[in-house]
């Protein structure tokens, strides 16, 4: 079989390399230009220099051939703009999400990945075949487990990956690179935003948003509490970063078109009920609904999983969940399991939406 591996550089997709080699398959490997030059030129250095020397070397020792493929418009057309105009709109958006679903799995396949069988990533994620479904399952790493940024994908889409390092807990993959003795074993793992590397997001925020002026307002009183930037540098539920004493204050709504942000000492006091979740646009794994309404759902990337039942409406579904959740953020994935299978998600909407 013919791999095309996408390599990054870090420690994950390197000893996904190593173990396809290892097995004996075809691989070329593939390094995705993604970076940003606008945004380069105008925050710093390139960021990702240091990402391709790991990668070239670790290719060399693969003995792999390796190819350097220009992204950068997909990325802008796909996962950067949507992710400006999210912010923008008051929403959190989820741009991994979307890097895997349109450009890894999406505008790669359509530019290369039509030559070769099956497209491979670091993703801690398993593939398995019941039948003639694929099914898409948890790592044994709960808290690696990656399963969550890819379960916007197709069904079309999830027939042609690997995920080489999925079966494995991090230690094991770590324990990996120093048997390979690879040149990244100790490095450590990368953080952030798929496309921004080392950026801030405060920072490539501010670059396409600018600075505004407005206010924060007590959510009970209306009272005008003090004045902020900006209100897409603010999530629902945050509680650092608010620079007001007599706290702890908590984010609770966002009002774009006055360009206000509520806050209050009481988390639940825009919405007293934290345990309801409104969806939208369901994508699932398998093409269709599950017979069953009972999931435990994600509403993050993380190990922490609720139990959770799900209703459909008209123009969506309303998630309750078992118990509070102190980051339900209109713009993010509910994401649903069936033991360790992940079915598919929803997009979370702050009401049911005609």
């Amino acid at each position: 079989m013919k791999i095309a591996m996408l390599i990054s550089g870090g420690v994950d997709s390197s000893v996904a390399l190593m173990r396809l080699v290892e097995q004996g398959y075809d691989v070329t490997a593939f390094y995705l230009k993604i970076w940003l030059e606008d945004e380069l030129s105008f925050l710093g250095s390139c960021p990702w220099e240091e990402d391709l020397s790991y990668v070239r070397a670790v290719c060399e020792k693969a003995k792999v051939p390796l190819k350097i493929i220009s992204m950068q418009q997909a990325y802008w057309d796909k996962v950067v703009s949507y992710t400006i105009a999210e912010v923008k709109a008051g929403r959190t958006p989820n741009p991994d999400m979307m890097c895997n679903l349109r450009v890894k799995f999406g505008a790669f396949y359509d530019a290369v990945g039509k030559e070769f069988d099956k497209i491979a990533t670091g993703h801690y994620a398993q593939i398995a075949r019941e039948g003639d479904k694929v099914i898409l399952k948890m790592s044994p790493d709960a808290i690696k487990d990656q399963t969550y940024f890819l379960a916007q994908m197709k069904p079309d889409q999830l027939k042609r990956v690997m995920f080489p390092i999925g079966d494995l807990a991090k230690e094991d993959v770590r324990k990996l690179a120093h048997k390979y003795d690879l040149p990244n074993k100790d490095r450590k793992d990368s953080q952030g935003i798929c496309f921004l590397g080392k950026i801030k997001f405060a920072d490539f925020v501010r670059y396409h948003l600018g600075e505004k002026t407005g206010d924060i307002i007590e959510y009970e009183t209306g009272k005008k509490l003090g004045e902020h930037n900006g209100f897409w540098f603010y999530t629902i539920g945050q509680r650092q970063g608010i620079g007001l004493s007599g706290g702890p204050w908590y984010v609770v709504a966002k009002d774009p078109g006055k360009n206000q942000v509520l806050i209050s000492r009481d988390y639940y006091a825009a919405d007293k009920k934290r345990n309801i979740v409104y969806v939208k646009d369901f994508n699932w794994l398998q093409g269709t609904k599950p017979e069953v309404n009972k999931f435990n759902v994600k509403l993050r990337h993380g190990p922490v999983m609720t139990p959770a039942e799900l209703h459909y409406t008209d123009n969506g579904g309303i998630i309750t969940l078992a118990e509070d959740d102190q980051g339900i953020a209109p713009g993010q994935f509910a994401v649903f399991y069936d033991g360790g299978v992940c079915c598919g998600s929803a997009l979370i909407c702050s009401k049911i939406e005609k």
